[in-house]
């Protein structure tokens, strides 16, 4: 799949998806504290800086059993994190992964996502040879909705009352990209 000890760096016009490291971890607990972007979340925001410094440990081990990506995604004009992008449950036997992504409020509304998720789906499909990506998504982030739609996806199903993150019972909408069907696409 993936040689060497890190992550490669994928370019996109205004952003980049690069391997994440110790220093980056007060502008990621800064995206993960994010309330607001942590309302669609499969889990609540931080609240302790520990907590940042064990996602980034199970970062890292998760890349080295090569079942984890997860990538931070720096805005190039100043370097900064502004939130992560994941391919997960990766399976290559199934050639198959699950698609995450997570920006900062801050950041919403600026086509930041879109340019990062675009690349990352090229990255999977011809770099990595997947045939099928999952995306699993709350059904009030009308947002993502409209990115994965713009990227392809199909919704596939609606599972309920799939999460509980700090006591709310949530939905999901599942949908899923076909390696065949993103090329007829011109991405």
């Amino acid at each position: 799949m993936i040689k060497g000890d890190k992550l490669p760096t994928i370019e996109a016009p205004r952003v980049r998806q690069r391997w994440l490291e110790e220093p980056d971890l007060d502008a990621l607990y800064a995206v993960f504290s994010d309330t607001r972007s942590m309302r669609f979340w499969s889990s609540p925001a931080m609240t302790e800086r520990q907590q940042i410094v064990d996602l980034l440990a199970r970062i890292h081990e998760g890349f080295r059993a090569r079942t984890l990506f997860q990538w931070g995604i720096e805005r190039k004009e100043d370097s900064r994190i502004i939130g992560t992008a994941t391919l997960f449950h990766l399976d290559a036997g199934n050639a198959r992964a699950e698609i995450g992504y997570y920006l900062g409020s801050a950041y919403w509304g600026q086509g930041y996502m879109q340019e990062a998720l675009t690349v990352l789906l090229r990255f999977a499909f011809e770099d990595l040879k997947l045939r099928r990506i999952e995306a699993d998504v709350d059904p009030r982030n009308a947002a993502s909705l409209k990115s994965l739609d713009r990227l392809g996806f199909r919704k596939e199903g609606l599972l309920r009352e799939r999460w509980n993150v700090a006591g709310e019972i949530q939905d999901t909408v599942f949908f899923g990209l076909l390696a065949h069907e993103w090329r007829a696409t011109g991405a």
